[in-house]
């Protein structure tokens, strides 16, 4: 078994982070806006703490989310301005 660098393990939560999003846009679309709003919350409190924990930088985290937002425009946004005050 190999170890897990910390580079690896960074672009796995980056990875893993993605498929969420992705997951959640097909799913958002079936949910009442309440409901897939609460979903993004929740998204977005599990990204902050990947930052947290630096399983993931910040501006990368932006970036991820910045990117499943252009491929699913209907995804509800959330104010993620805590990335920024983590990274500082």
């Amino acid at each position: 078994m190999c170890a897990m660098t910390e580079t690896r393990r960074c672009e796995r939560t980056a990875n893993l982070l993605i498929g969420h999003l992705d997951a959640l846009a097909r799913t958002a679309s079936r949910l009442r806006h309440a409901e897939a709003e609460r979903l993004v919350e929740l998204a977005s409190v599990a990204t902050m703490r990947a930052v947290a924990l630096e399983l993931l930088e910040a501006d990368r985290a932006d970036a991820i989310w910045r990117e499943a937002h252009m491929r699913h425009p209907h995804l509800p946004e959330v104010e993620l301005a805590l990335l920024q005050r983590l990274a500082a």
